[in-house]
């Protein structure tokens, strides 16, 4: 992979896009298929996923900046595949408010 800042890894996996997977159907996906294609983690294979995967970026452990680019603009280009409006403009900004309407947050 180039170090252009479009470059992403993420493809839409062929499966049905329910939501649900079960351990088995997790670990069948190829690394495309998640947000942190080295880590696994992540997986973006429904619009719930990509929601989740936005919901929990800066809980993701043990990754580097890069990696978190790289997570981010796979999050983008699955977010346009299932129609999900991201109104943050980076990842930085995903800490920076609650993602609940949860005060103690």
């Amino acid at each position: 992979m180039s170090d252009n800042k479009t470059d992403t890894t993420w493809e839409p996996p062929k499966q049905n896009e329910s939501g649900r997977l079960s351990t088995e159907e997790r670990n069948e996906l190829p690394s495309s298929a998640f947000a942190f294609p080295k880590e696994r983690k992540e997986p973006l294979t429904s619009a719930s996923h990509v929601k989740d995967a936005l919901a929990r970026f800066d809980l993701v452990k043990d990754v580097d900046p890069q990696q978190r680019d790289l997570a981010w603009r796979n999050i983008l280009k699955a977010a346009k595949h299932y129609g999900i409006d991201v109104e943050e403009a980076n990842w930085h900004e995903l800490g920076s408010h609650p993602h609940t309407p949860n005060p103690a947050h």
